[in-house]
């Protein structure tokens, strides 16, 4: 999932656009196949709440690190910032991650991450309605193109084809998206990505460690072995490996290569790059779990990335 992308221009160096490309284009196929391997995490067993706090508090440790090597004087904050800050780590990242693990959890992984991704268009609705700023028109052809294309996603016309709940948080993961994405683009203007998201998970971790304390954790479930459910539900692996992937290979190393892309190429353009994720989690879900989409929801996703991808044009 890749709600980690942030604009981060401070450091000046020789761009590569190649290389700038390449990296965003990772980043998005490692967050693609993190849809698969949380999903078999959760439907192991592991409640999306328990995953989603190890999550935060393992991409927390990594992010401090980072910061502490390269941004440290960034990582310094004034009282009057932590409100902000426990805004951001909460109803950005800590929320938008339990509700996208929610709704993989009980929908298709493209089927969630599609929904997900009409959140910039939510962004382009808040500026011009509550913030009163001029939308270019093709924004609003973007969102047209989105909408038309979600109808075709979920199927509207058959009613509610798909678990309801999972749909609900689908919709919550886009709102909390949304969300994050303002959020964001504010707390940028202050301090670089690395330090601001290490304050976000930190303020994340500290939220689902209050509301679901460590010692009630369900270390078992980490110990054993699960499926792998679909093409390869022969084979299993340990549950903790599973996690160990959502947070190093499905957090930590698709974020580190979205800031090391931001170098190279501007936020727009690894902003259309990452909508390579939607895509590749289709595919892996498609060729791993076995989540074939019929031919009207796989037009109706093109449709809805053709949206996304006009809207990211125009900023």
């Amino acid at each position: 999932m890749a709600e980690l992308i942030l604009h981060d221009d401070r450091a000046v160096v020789e761009r590569r656009p190649a290389l700038g490309y390449a990296m965003a284009a990772g980043a998005a196929a490692l967050f693609g196949v993190n849809g698969s391997v949380a999903k078999v995490a959760i439907r192991s067993g592991l409640p999306a709440d328990r995953l989603t706090e190890i999550r935060c508090a393992g991409a927390f440790a990594g992010l401090v690190l980072l910061a502490v090597a390269a941004w440290m004087p960034e990582l310094r904050v004034e009282r009057r910032e932590l409100p902000f800050l426990a805004a951001f780590g909460i109803g950005g990242v800590a929320l938008v991650q339990w509700t996208y693990f929610v709704a993989i959890g009980r929908l298709p992984v493209g089927i969630a991450l599609v929904i997900q991704y009409v959140a910039p268009l939510l962004v382009a609705l808040y500026a011009r309605v509550v913030l009163h700023e001029r939308v270019r028109a093709r924004v609003w052809a973007a969102l047209a193109l989105s909408l038309a294309g979600l109808v075709l996603v979920v199927r509207l016309w058959q009613g509610l084809a798909f678990d309801g709940i999972g749909v609900l948080a689908a919709m919550g993961s886009m709102v909390t998206f949304a969300f994050y994405l303002l959020m964001a683009e504010r707390g940028i203007t202050r301090r670089s990505s690395v330090p601001l998201l290490a304050w976000g998970f930190a303020f994340a971790t500290l939220f689902w460690s209050l509301v679901l304390p460590w010692w009630s954790y369900p270390g078992a479930r980490l110990g054993a072995h699960a499926s792998l459910l679909g093409r390869l539900d022969a084979h299993q692996l340990p549950v903790a490996a599973l996690v160990a992937w959502v947070v190093v290979l499905g957090t930590v190393v698709p974020f580190v290569l979205i800031v090391g892309a931001l170098k190279h190429v501007p936020a727009t353009r690894v902003g259309i790059v990452a909508m390579l994720e939607p895509v590749t989690a289709t595919l892996v879900a498609w060729i791993w779990l076995g989540e074939a989409l019929a031919a009207v929801q796989l037009v109706g996703a093109a449709v809805v990335l053709a949206g996304i991808g006009l809207a990211q044009s125009a900023r």
